[in-house]
Order: structure tokens, then sequence, then C-alpha cells
């Protein structure tokens, strides 16, 4: 049945099995917002394979079906405990892939995407296979096209993960025989396909191509039954990730925390003048303490970009401490406008950064770095021209005090919690957290502190005394108003 079988024509046979990687190319892991430091996978019933030329069912009831693109190896002589330098030579034969998805029963499957990349037909492969031993695994080019449209276009040289590692570490864990396939992983531009829509996924490598995968959306008309089991269910955070971004799903992006606007505002405002404003409305603990400017004069303004370290163990280091690490990823995503926030602990035995990495900042359009920790090179970081508020400088490097642990959540920064998307100010007094909701309140509430503040000192410096004046008594507030509004 295998030989006649028209899902298995592009392999010749049906595989014992179907390995996958989560993610394998640095352009899906940035858009992802999170990079692996080692690949890891999940299974795909043979089931699921189909040939070029076939359709795949939206199922009734669903919307986010989505394709990636894949690189698929075929494994040629049987694979244990090889290493990376052997791995290569027990692959037989390259081809293209397909590994669709059905996002609205991803949150079901809790990670093992059982179902939602099982399906029947999700799994299109071929429609030729090219020899591995004519390849440079380095160098093979993946295409995707989506109703005559390229919408992904990346190379190997683009892997987190070399094909051959992929292979080793599989053979690591069991015996890769042959016939199996092993679906490399997708690159950025993964996105939902509609009933109507054709899908083609080209693999080349030199004179060498797979030609073109083709697999067309239909409509099914069966839905899932509640009475068996668990039933699609959808969210913007999964409609976010099946289209690759907000706004490719059609959905509103939350307005700007600092609009142009309120940045000039607070530009103007002392940190000073906000602490008195926010101590007003109950809020104390909202200035980051023990950190001071490495560059007198420093002044910034903008929203948190949050960095987490541990403390240090070695056995953690190792595993989180090397290659595109949390420290190195915050700084190569940092986005204009924001704050790069160290959670250091307070720990000044090690530093937190140093000249290459404010380089990066700054190259970024990163507004200021702040860390409750050290800063190495510190000489060369202040040179670089990005304010930075440290509690110190040390010489010592990363690995001696912390781990870095991961970015993007709340984190405790000299005392206070920072947030994503908090507003940070700082200057010569220190750096203050302003909470979003209230920053429009309390910077115009502080600006007209400002003008009354200056009022006064003018009325001090003709030779006024400070009594009744300051604070202003029922007198001298009638007298200020009538002088302001006139």
């Amino acid at each position: 049945m295998t030989d006649t079988d028209p899902r298995f024509t592009a392999l010749g046979a049906r595989p014992g099995k179907i390995v996958a990687v989560h993610l394998s190319y640095a352009s899906r892991a940035d858009q992802r917002g999170r990079r692996p430091a080692a690949p890891s996978y999940f299974f795909k019933p043979s089931s699921s394979l189909a040939a070029s030329g076939a359709e795949i069912v939206r199922p009734a009831g669903t919307e986010l079906l989505a394709f990636e693109g894949e690189i698929a190896l075929v494994i040629g002589e049987p694979a244990r405990w090889v290493t990376p330098d052997a791995a290569w030579s027990h692959v037989a034969s390259v081809t293209a892939a397909n590994d669709f998805g059905l996002y609205d029963l991803r949150a079901n499957d809790k990670g093992s995407n059982v179902r939602s990349k099982g399906g029947d037909g999700y799994t299109p492969v071929g429609p030729e296979l090219i020899d591995a031993r004519d390849v440079d695994p380095a160098a093979l080019r993946l295409r995707t096209w989506m109703n005559g449209e390229i919408v992904q276009d990346d190379t190997t040289a683009g892997l987190i993960f070399p094909l051959a590692q992929i292979v080793a570490d599989l053979s690591q864990h069991f015996t890769l025989e042959t016939g199996d396939v092993i679906l490399t992983g997708t690159p950025a531009g993964s996105s939902v396909v509609v009933p109507g829509d054709v899908v083609e996924v080209q693999v080349d490598a030199g004179i060498h191509s797979t030609g073109p995968l083709r697999t067309t959306v239909v409509q099914g008309d069966r839905a899932f039954d509640a009475a068996v089991g668990s039933l699609p269910t959808v969210d913007d955070t999964q409609r976010t990730e099946a289209w690759g971004s907000a706004e490719a799903a059609g959905l509103t992006p939350p307005a700007p925390t600092l609009t142009p606007e309120l940045r000039a505002k607070l530009e103007r405002v002392p940190v000073a003048a906000l602490s008195g404003q926010l101590r007003k409305r109950g809020l104390n603990d909202v200035t980051i303490d023990g950190v001071h400017a490495l560059t007198p004069g420093s002044r910034f303004v903008g929203t948190a970009r949050t960095l987490r370290f541990l403390p240090h163990r070695e056995d953690l280091f190792a595993s989180h401490g090397g290659g595109q690490n949390a420290q190195k990823r915050a700084f190569d995503a940092v986005e204009k406008g924001e704050v790069i926030v160290i959670e250091a602990r307070g720990e000044t035995g090690s530093g937190t950064l140093g000249d290459i990495l404010a380089i990066r900042a700054h190259a970024r359009g990163a507004a200021a770095i702040v860390t409750d920790g050290g800063v190495r090179d510190a000489e060369a970081v202040a040179a670089v021209g990005i304010p930075v508020f440290t509690a110190g400088p040390h010489p010592a490097v990363l690995g001696r005090r912390h781990v870095p642990w991961e970015t993007d959540v709340a984190i405790g920064c000299g005392g206070t919690t920072v947030e994503p998307g908090d507003i940070l100010v700082g200057d010569g007094d220190g750096v203050i957290v302003l909470p979003p909701a209230l920053a429009e309140e309390v910077v115009d509430a502080a600006l007209a502190q400002e003008a009354e503040d200056a009022w006064i000192a003018e009325q001090v410096a003709s030779g006024h005394p400070i009594e009744g004046l300051f604070p202003m008594n029922a007198e001298w507030r009638a007298r200020y108003e009538s002088e302001v509004t006139r």
C-alpha cells in the first residue's frame, strides 16, 4: 500500500516518524521575541503527509490555519549518537515541506501539537528530492509563495542551529531510521491562509531544486464534536502569533504609552517634580534607588524594556549564559525611544553591560540604559553617548555574579517594580518610574507646579520673605493667579 499511496509519492515510502523543530531560524525567533539556547522538537504523524498538488481542509468553525515553509531532511543511513561532523552523511536527501498548523487547537494541545499540527494533509512534502551529497547544508535557499507573492525567503545561513547539529542532537535521544523525516523549522513570514489560497514552497541548492510544492486550501463542512473532545478556541494572542503580528491580524495595537506630545512635556519636567506629584497620589515607591548617571548632566525619557538577571550558579550559567542569551537578545531587540532596565538585585560585584552592548543600544536608538548593578568598561561606555544610570563601575564580567535569565517581564530594579512599557525619566536626581495611566495627569500637574515655583523664586529673589509665600497663603495665591492669567 505504501508504494501506491499518493501521500508518500515524493518519499517513495511511508516514514517511520516525522520530527519537527520548534524555532530554528533567527528571523523567526526575533519575530517571536525569544531565541532558544538549544533546539526543541515535536512529532507529527506520517498520516499528515501529502503530495504536491493536494488540498488541505480548514475544519468548520476554525479560522487560524497557518502555513510554515520548511526544508525537510530525509534520513538515509540510521543515526544513533552521531557527532555533528558526521551527521550530514546520514542524510540521504533534502526536499520542501509545509508544516501547516491550526492555531485554534494550540491552547488545547498545551505544546504537544498533536491536534494542531497532526491533521490529515498538514505535512505536504516534495515534489522532488535533492541528493544531500550534492549540496552544502549551510547554503540552502527556502522560499514560500502565497497566491503567487513571495512571503518567505531565507537561507540556512540564517539558522540558529545548523542542520547537522539538529541531526546529531536528535540522534542522542533515539535512532533516526532510514526514511525518517526531519522538518527543520520555518523562517519569518509564516501567516494565516483561508479557503482559496494557494501556497507554494521551494528549496534550491545551487543548480538543484525541489520545484514548487503546491497546496490549495479548501473549506471543510465538518466541525469538531464537543461531546467527544475539546473545541477550537482562539484569542488575540493566538491571532497575533498565527498572522505574525497584531497589525497583520487586523487587531488594533494598544495606544502608545509615550506619545510625542507626552514625551515633549516630560522632557521639560525634572524628576523631583514628578516625584512630588506621584507622592501626592500615594505613590512613594517609584524611584530606582542607588543608581547615578555615568556621565554627569545625563537626562532621558523613555519606555521600559526589561532584562532580568538571576544570582550566579555555575550550571545555570552554562545553560543560559552562552550564545544569544537574554542579555544579548535585549540589546538586539530594544527599539527607538526605549530604556533597557536591568534587574541585577543591587549586586555591584560585576558588570551588567560593557561598551559593545552600549554601542548596540545606541545604534538601535535606545533612550537610555538603567541598571542597579555595575558597568564594565565604564569610561568607554560613557563615551558612547547614550545615557547610562548605574550603581557604579566594576571591572568583572557578567558571569562573576549573574545569570542572564529573561526579557520583557516585570522586574525589580533599585527597590521598585518596573513593568515593560512603564515610562521612565532620569536626570541628576535619579530615575523615576511613571505608571502610563497616570502620566498625562502627573506631568500636567508637575508643569503647573514648576511654573508656580518659578514665580515664587522670582518673588524671593526680589526680596520677599518666604513666610506666606512658600507655600503660598490666600493673599499670595490671589496675586499669583491674577498675574499669570493677565
